[in-house]
């Protein structure tokens, strides 16, 4: 049985961890606390989870999410995911992360900066514009109508296939938005963030309250295209 790996058990890796365990996928947690600290959320995932340390749960995971402040980039083990598709959920806070001048300049892409780190593996960036709440709610199997799209990017098409697959067992359809200098359109504050998959953010609550809305394939491309970068800037 395959095998995901989370560096990282907040809202999104814990999200995936539930997800994961539904599809028959085997999960290894860890977090920068130890993996004492997970006990309840194995507890509640059951026999197929498992905790360990970032370097542990790296070298086991046949995908592995990498899903920490974008401040912590450069302690993901990078020797141990050479070699290993890695999906980068990482969004830009300058008030949590500090601030990144490459990414204020719209130079570079919060992924492009974690593949230079991980320059073995092959990242592909996913899971990071969606609430993760929504995420949650809106996974449904293969094939059903109701089924929602996430938009997905990296260098390599065969670790973006790979990624589509892990998706697909997740319960999202993939919309494949190129390589990571693509990545800019589903970043922080653009069309494709969050809101396509919310119903009414103007209901009391906002949010942590909404209950979320389909997204598909063609909402999610309509979405990437209306993304705009200002005039100069470089992926």
């Amino acid at each position: 049985m395959a095998t995901l790996g989370l560096i990282g058990s907040g809202n999104i890796g814990s999200t995936l961890a539930r997800l994961a365990v539904d599809a028959g996928l085997d999960v290894v947690l860890s977090n920068s606390r130890g993996p004492e600290t997970l006990d309840a959320l194995v507890a509640e995932l059951g026999p197929r989870a498992r905790a360990a340390t970032a370097a542990e749960a790296a070298a086991a995971g046949d995908w592995v999410v990498a899903t920490i402040p974008l401040g912590h980039y450069r302690e993901l083990p990078a020797e141990v995911l050479a070699g290993k598709v890695v999906l980068d959920t990482l969004n830009y806070y300058p008030q949590r992360d500090g601030v990144f001048p490459a990414l204020e300049a719209e130079e570079a892409t919060t992924s492009g900066l974690v593949q230079e780190h991980l320059a073995g593996a092959q990242v592909v960036k996913a899971f990071n514009n969606i609430y993760f709440k929504h995420l949650l709610a809106l996974a449904r199997p293969a094939g059903s109508p109701d089924r929602s799209a996430l938009p997905i990017a990296g260098e390599d098409p065969a670790a973006r296939a790979s990624a589509t697959r892990l998706l697909d067992l997740l319960g999202y359809d993939a919309v494949d938005a190129g390589e990571l200098a693509e990545s800019w359109r589903f970043q922080r504050d653009t069309p494709v963030y969050v809101l396509p998959y919310a119903e009414d953010l103007a209901r009391p609550g906002g949010l942590a309250e909404d209950p979320g809305t389909v997204a598909d394939a063609a909402a999610v491309r309509t979405a990437l295209a209306k993304a705009v970068r200002p005039t100069g800037s470089a992926g």
